[in-house]
């Protein structure tokens, strides 16, 4: 009672079985969708603490290495006293968006970076860059001074 399986002849004579091929796997393999998705999921748990605001740090000195550029950038400093300078020249809070666009030479694309004491006031600091920024100048930047030791 031993039947031929694969050969090609069988009950129908001479005739060759067509092999059945497979059908297209419908299945979907969701893997790699998994394995992404988890690389993803430990990025987003590492990076979520460093984007909390009120972490106690000292901006004066950084670590940062200097922005370089072909040209000289625009400097407003505040003083400790809370006086406002662009370069050298001391103005009033409400002249440094109209000293800025008679100075920028590249129009809003001007680089400017703001210098503040260490201790002059955060508030008098972001009413300067807000009125910049709403100027539309958006190349901003901090002063910070190089990090000693560690």
């Amino acid at each position: 009672m031993a039947m031929q399986v694969g050969s090609g002849q069988g009950a129908g004579g001479g005739r060759r079985r067509r092999r059945r091929r497979h059908a297209p796997m419908s299945e979907i393999n969701v893997t790699p969708m998994v394995d992404v998705m988890l690389v993803l999921l430990i990025i987003f748990m590492v990076a979520a603490p460093l984007l909390t605001v009120g972490v106690p740090i000292d901006l004066p000195e950084t670590k940062a290495k200097a922005l370089e550029g072909d040209t000289e950038p625009i400097t407003i400093s505040v003083n400790s006293a809370g006086k406002i300078f662009i370069q050298d020249t001391e103005i009033a809070i409400d002249e440094v968006v109209p000293k800025l666009e008679a100075i920028a030479k590249n129009g809003y694309d001007e680089r400017i970076y703001v210098r503040g004491d260490q201790n002059s006031d955060y508030g008098t600091m972001m009413k300067i860059m807000g009125r910049i920024n709403a100027a539309g100048f958006k190349r901003l930047g901090l002063v910070t001074l190089q990090e000693q030791g560690s």
